[in-house]
């Protein structure tokens, strides 16, 4: 009984020794996702386009530089025959009506913010995701250690099997069955270290790594699982900080000027056209011919608003109530998913909490009975292996609430979009 308790000692001991400098951490694992990840720099590239469109779109249509000739007779192609042939050169500048370009600098500027919010979404999953799967990694790391903390002693239990049988003392079905507790354990950990691996590769993949080396966590973790706020706080905490909810009001003011824009359509845009002429030759009386200057107003009449303009309105008009309700579903979806998160958070904590002051010491209390009985014949060897496997079992499952714990606080800081939710 002393040894197990000395190799458990050793093991605990292990686990918070300090941290090595090589072992990633999960602020430096985020830092180097929000430094390195592709997708992130995609968008963020993508609103640095988008910023530059509402000037352009403020801006007056290019204007038209035409040159040519006119009436010229096909005869000669002489410029003095003939008293109208002039050579041309003309000028043509569109105007959209009053207020027109106003509202698409509108439009864009709200799509650009939209796309400034959609960045910080990302960033915000980003970090969730990077984060959640920091601790599926030391949930794992920490199942491989308890699965061989847990196949040293019951190595140790098959020696004390085979020595008792080779006595006369024992059977051999105890060490049978120690043998194949054994085996199944080395079947957990080779299932345990696959998944670790997967999840080494995501978390590689999401700092912008190449997944060829393995990951080394720090062990040296804060524990403290706090209380949060009630979950009417935090639905207002979301509806101040959440970019989600800002993008969708970005698109509801983008898609009200659009509809301010369609109103508009109903009104006629304006094109100003002035073109100068050059004449050579005489006229009737021996004058030189003089040159000609020509100015033209044309206006845009909309004539078939029935099925343009109108249809037009209509259809931003709709948009902008699809965009209402995309707000609305979104922020029932936050409450949601808040919710949820937090009874999450709730219930793994009430669960490690069990674990650490009720059923894993209750469940070393029994292993320790079990070995102490065992060693003067008064347990069988059966009772003995089942202790050490439900002991097992209760410490994965301590490791597994830990890193659920804090998975699901992760979660409710995401859905928030603030890391300040506690009490």
């Amino acid at each position: 009984m002393k040894r197990v308790l000395s190799i458990s000692l050793f093991f605990i001991l292990f686990a918070l020794c300090p941290v090595n400098a090589n072992e990633l951490s999960l602020q430096s694992a985020t830092q180097k996702a929000l430094s390195d990840n592709p997708s992130l720099s995609q968008i963020q590239a993508r609103y640095e386009a988008m910023k530059e469109i509402p000037s352009q779109k403020s801006s007056l249509p290019d204007p038209v530089l035409s040159i040519g000739g006119m009436n010229f007779p096909t005869d000669t192609f002489d410029r003095s025959q003939e008293a109208m042939t002039q050579v041309t050169v003309g000028f043509s500048q569109s105007f959209p009506f009053p207020g027109k370009l106003d509202l698409k600098e509108e439009i864009a500027d709200f799509e650009a913010r939209a796309a400034l919010y959609a960045v910080d979404e990302l960033r915000l999953r980003l970090i969730n995701n990077v984060s959640k799967t920091w601790w599926q990694i030391f949930y794992f790391d920490r199942a491989l250690d308890t699965v061989n903390v847990n196949q040293t002693l019951l190595r140790q239990l098959i020696e004390v099997a085979k020595t008792k049988y080779q006595t006369g003392k024992g059977l051999q079905q105890d060490v049978l069955l120690s043998q194949l507790e054994l085996s199944k354990l080395i079947n957990q950990k080779i299932q345990i270290k696959a998944l670790r691996k997967n999840e080494d590769i995501k978390l590689h993949i999401l700092m912008g790594n190449s997944p060829l080396e393995s990951i080394i966590l720090e062990k040296d973790i804060d524990k403290n699982l706090a209380p949060l706020k009630d979950e009417k706080s935090l639905y207002l905490l979301a509806e101040k900080f959440r970019p989600i909810l800002k993008l969708k009001e970005q698109k509801i003011s983008a898609s009200t000027s659009r509809v301010n824009l369609a109103k508009k359509d109903y009104y006629p845009d304006f094109k100003v056209s002035v073109l100068y002429g050059s004449r050579i030759g005489h006229n009737a009386i021996g004058e030189e011919r003089s040159d000609l200057f020509s100015m033209m107003l044309g206006i845009k009449i909309p004539l078939y608003a029935a099925s343009k303009q109108d249809s037009a309105l209509q259809e931003q008009l709709s948009k902008k109530q699809a965009n209402t309700f995309a707000l609305s579903h979104e922020r029932l979806k936050m409450m949601e998913n808040i919710s949820k998160a937090r009874n999450d958070y709730r219930q793994y904590k009430e669960q490690l909490l069990l674990f650490e002051t009720g059923i894993i010491p209750q469940a070393k209390q029994t292993l320790d009975s079990m070995l102490s009985g065992y060693q003067v014949d008064k347990v069988d060897f059966l009772n003995l292996v089942r202790s050490q496997v439900t002991l097992f079992n209760y410490e994965l499952q301590y490791w597994k609430a830990l890193a659920q714990a804090k998975q699901a606080l992760l979660d409710v800081q995401a859905y928030v979009g603030e890391e300040n939710i506690y009490e």
